[in-house]
């Protein structure tokens, strides 16, 4: 199988979004340094890009992942670090939209 590429997008309920990256960050360390992990970070809308950007805005951050394949990504969602990281966040988050992709 391919490499897995996750895109997760992430909104908290309003103003809560430094709250959860605040736990995001302190997850980050583990989570890069389970088998298999690529690449795993948040990211926020960049500022003055001009009119093409579509912004997701000031309550949303994105999750951009990559597995080294399928497996690898469903031993890190079942890990006990992310289970603690969902279990303190999920109070704090609106909605959550994962999109798993492989390459084309």
């Amino acid at each position: 199988m391919s490499m897995i590429h996750v895109v997760a997008v992430i909104t908290s309920k309003p103003g809560m979004r430094q709250e959860i990256l605040g736990a995001f960050n302190s997850n980050t360390k583990a989570v890069r340094a389970e088998d298999g992990c690529i690449e795993y970070g948040a990211t926020v809308d960049v500022e003055n890009v001009g009119p093409f950007q579509t912004k997701f805005g000031e309550d949303t951050f994105v999750v951009i992942e990559k597995w080294k394949s399928l497996p690898h990504l469903m031993a890190h969602a079942s890990s006990e670090h992310m289970k603690a990281y969902a279990a303190k966040t999920k109070p704090l988050i609106a909605s959550r939209v994962i999109h798993v992709l492989s390459s084309a």
